[in-house]
């Protein structure tokens, strides 16, 4: 029950979409415009920097809402780690899939960030190289190729690893079969965040994904 309560609580969180409401400031509906995503890429790339830091630390914000909501719920616990990623991915399926947008969100990536940021302060102070990596193999991959989608992939995929080690070295203090189930959990969001993307995977292949800075490509 703990977990359908958190996985709920994130999902109420997870609807509130910044990029929309930010595009709404802006008298546009985000997702007519660019690539007609909710999130921070598309925000970033039709309304500018402004828009795209707005966006992406209210996606960010919400997570770290729903992860002190179940938090203060089930402080104590014993499985505190996989409640808090029972959170996250609730807020990444109302980010990704709001009912009243006709499920049409975000990609999950800026909730991600979100989530390694709540996940870094398990076991201190190791965990906290969790965000400075992270970030590297978000930044890096972006910097080579100026594929964004690149780097979130990148970076997403490197967190589930980093939660694999932390949950095998201990670090969770919680038993294998919780750890395993954690582990299935984040898999399943890792999943989505690809499946999210096979848009850009698919011009990726073809060499038409639009590069960071350049002008879109119709």
């Amino acid at each position: 029950m703990e977990r359908l309560i958190c996985l709920a609580v994130g999902y109420v969180c997870g609807l509130f979409q910044t990029g929309y409401l930010v595009g709404k400031m802006n008298h546009m509906d985000i997702r007519k415009k660019g690539s007609g995503n909710a999130g921070t890429t598309n925000a970033l790339r039709v309304l500018g920097w402004k828009a795209g830091a707005m966006t992406f630390f209210g996606d960010v914000l919400k997570c770290v809402a729903a992860f002190l909501v179940s938090y203060f719920m089930y402080r104590g616990s014993d499985m505190m780690p996989l409640l808090a990623m029972y959170a996250g991915a609730g807020v990444t399926l109302g980010h990704n899939f709001p009912f009243y947008m006709n499920f049409k969100g975000g990609k999950g990536i800026a909730v991600m960030a979100g989530l390694v940021a709540v996940n870094s302060f398990w076991h201190l102070p190791a965990s906290l190289l969790m965000i400075p990596v992270t970030l590297a193999f978000f930044l890096v991959p972006v910097a080579v190729t100026r594929y964004i989608s690149v780097g979130s992939l990148a970076a997403y995929t490197v967190f589930l690893i980093e939660m694999v080690i932390m949950g095998q070295m201990g670090w969770l203090r919680m038993d294998a079969a919780r750890c395993y189930e954690l582990y299935a959990v984040l898999f399943l969001m890792t999943v989505l965040a690809w499946y999210r993307h096979r848009a850009n995977l698919g011009r990726l292949a073809k060499g038409t994904e639009n590069k960071f800075g350049a002008k879109k490509k119709e």
